[in-house]
């Protein structure tokens, strides 16, 4: 605990051991350099086949193909700038290089407009006589497809052209948050009872939250929300901003709304988000169950919010180290097979892990790479079970984009929002049963099997709040409502208080969460978590309770990209997101392990 609460290092100070090694997709920035100018020289010929795609399946052909070519070159470009810019977002030298890197996406996207466009204009009976006149086609046929289902909301070429323009000034409220969230905000440090000050970091935060010092928890939590408080008009603007840009897109393309434009890219039908709020709304009695027990156990008059991380064993030291967490992926994981061990050993060997919280680092934890690179994992590990959790899903991530890309073309490469949770949650899911049923230790078990509870109210409960509160500014935000501080608090904390009920004595503080999410910028991603979360706990106990062949589904699903649409690449792995059925398992499952854990005391 006081060795995670000293004072950041300064990037320049960790072990390199303990960082990425990005070098793996240009050794040096002047490599960088050399290829940002070979493809920056190539944006002229780009519109070689512009108004010609009529003319022969061969053109069509040669202008998917130097699309292609082109945008696996720039992905590679903008992924080492933003991941060197996430390792340090002080170093003014890669914000230059994470920024012309935005600029040349947007000019490529600027040069490549015409190409949806003129393949819409194109009659459908064309474009399939185009299949039996030119066999290398056959590769494009489920994107192309994909085009030809959104045919009624593409614009004309000059208008695409035109939002192709926009698309760096629609990034802006985006970036400010991100430059004001984790680069400008400063929380200060908080005393403990030995006089101690421990810094209050987003890295620290959670960490701190599980304090067994409730004045301490309390004072980290207000020193926190202070920073908010203090910046919520400006934070209120920058979310203002990303949700009329939502709309506008929205809007112009001709959907219903954001929400309806977000799903349909995936062929996912609106009763799905429906479906998902309205079945978290029937089982929001045993989350306040849940909170109830919290607060017996930890024998307080009122459950604050500050409440919530605190561990319910506080006699159990599960201090996990790096190395530690290491040997037990590669054990939870072995029902998984060879190969996938085998690919694990390379993340950790092959330095694919940014590891350790530095001075300017970005905050959180993600996978990222990109077609023809490692995949990446930024990581702000603490010697915690929360930790050990975070690095397997974000393996399962990293994994996932790994066989995706070893088994599908560019063009299928990068798999669809809507599967993304949920190789990483079915990780997680694996990790969980490994650790239960590996761990002699009655309070241990209490330990983990809180930390499920815990897992399960992060994931679902609190990810479906988000979602019902993203839909609900969406559409305020549509029929003309102002986007304010005080008008997204007030709807924040009334769908707190609809699912916490009486377990949890609301702070008005906690009403700013919405001004510290990242993922409201995204545009109708939260939801997926929860979906993700159902999928993924249904496939591992196939994984768990069945055999060779269970696995080998499972990691066709790994393999398949977006090579067909997200529910029917589930489906074939034997899940149903448009039935109750694995969120209904889910909630069980959820209420089974509370209860297990409530004899416990």
């Amino acid at each position: 605990m006081l060795e995670q609460t000293k004072k950041n290092p300064l990037r320049t100070e960790l072990p390199i051991e303990v960082t990425w090694r990005l070098e793996d997709i240009f050794g040096t920035d002047d490599l960088w350099e050399d290829e940002f100018k070979k493809v920056t020289n190539l944006i002229p010929t780009l519109q070689e086949f512009k108004g010609k795609l009529a003319e022969s399946a061969v053109n069509l052909l040669q202008a998917l193909t130097k699309e292609e070519d082109i945008s696996e070159r720039v992905d590679k470009l903008y992924t080492y700038a933003r991941m060197r810019y996430d390792q340090d977002l002080t170093n003014s030298y890669y914000q230059q290089l994470n920024e012309r890197a935005a600029t040349l996406y947007v000019q490529v996207e600027e040069q490549l407009a015409y190409l949806i466009p003129e393949i819409l204009a194109l009659a459908e009976g064309v474009v399939y006589a185009y299949f039996q006149q030119e066999s290398g086609l056959y590769k494009y046929r489920q994107a192309l497809q994909v085009i030809l289902s959104q045919k009624e909301h593409y614009l004309s070429c000059k208008e695409e052209q035109l939002l192709a323009q926009a698309g760096n000034i629609m990034r802006t409220a985006e970036e400010v948050f991100s430059a004001l969230n984790n680069a400008d905000l400063s929380f200060g440090k908080v005393l403990d009872s030995a006089g101690n000050k421990l810094e209050v970091t987003h890295g620290r935060y959670t960490l701190l939250l599980e304090h067994k010092d409730r004045k301490v928890r309390r004072d980290v939590f207000n020193a926190l929300y202070a920073q908010y408080a203090r910046h919520q008009n400006t934070f209120a603007c920058t979310l203002a901003g990303a949700i009329k840009q939502h709309n506008f897109i929205a809007k112009v393309r001709g959907f219903n709304d954001a929400r309806h434009a977000a799903l349909k890219a995936n062929n996912i039908p609106e009763e799905v988000y429906d479906q998902l709020i309205a079945v978290t709304a029937a089982n929001t009695k045993q989350l306040q169950e849940y909170l109830r027990l919290r607060k017996k156990v930890l024998k307080l008059q009122e459950l604050g919010p500050y409440d919530l991380n605190v561990t319910l064993v506080p006699n159990t030291n599960y201090k996990i180290t790096f190395d530690e967490a290491e040997e037990i992926v590669r054990e939870a994981l072995k029902p998984l097979g060879e190969e996938y061990g085998a690919i694990l050993d390379k993340a950790f060997r092959d330095r694919w892990i940014d590891l350790y919280e530095n001075k300017g680092k970005r905050s959180g934890a993600y996978s990222s790479g990109s077609y023809g690179t490692n995949p990446y994992i930024l990581m702000n590990w603490q010697d915690n079970l929360d930790s050990l959790f975070t690095l397997v899903h974000e393996l399962g991530h990293s994994l996932h984009s790994y066989y995706s890309h070893k088994y599908q073309p560019y063009v299928y490469g990068n798999y669809s929002i809507f599967v993304a949770e949920v190789a990483s949650t079915c990780n997680e899911a694996l990790l969980h049963h490994y650790l239960l049923h590996h761990e002699p230790n009655k309070e241990k078990q209490k330990y983990i099997l809180q930390h499920y509870l815990d897992g399960f109210r992060g994931t679902v409960y609190r990810q479906v709040m988000f979602a019902e509160f993203e839909y609900l500014i969406h559409r305020n935000e549509q029929e003309g409502e102002p986007l304010t501080a005080d008008s997204l608090s007030k709807a924040y904390l009334e769908i707190l208080t609809k699912n916490f009920g009486d377990g949890l004595c609301l702070d008005n503080k906690l009403a700013l969460e919405w001004a510290r999410i990242p993922h409201f910028y995204y545009n109708f991603y939260v939801y997926q978590y929860a979906t993700g979360y159902s999928a993924a706990a249904s496939l591992a106990q196939k994984i768990l309770g069945g055999g060779a062949a269970e696995v080998t589904s499972y990691l066709r699903f790994l393999k398949a990209g977006s090579s067909d649409y997200p529910l029917e690449v589930l489906k074939r792995a034997g899940i149903d997101m448009t039935q109750q059925e694995p969120l209904a398992d889910a909630f069980h499952t959820f209420a089974e392990n509370l209860n297990k854990f409530e004899k416990m005391f």
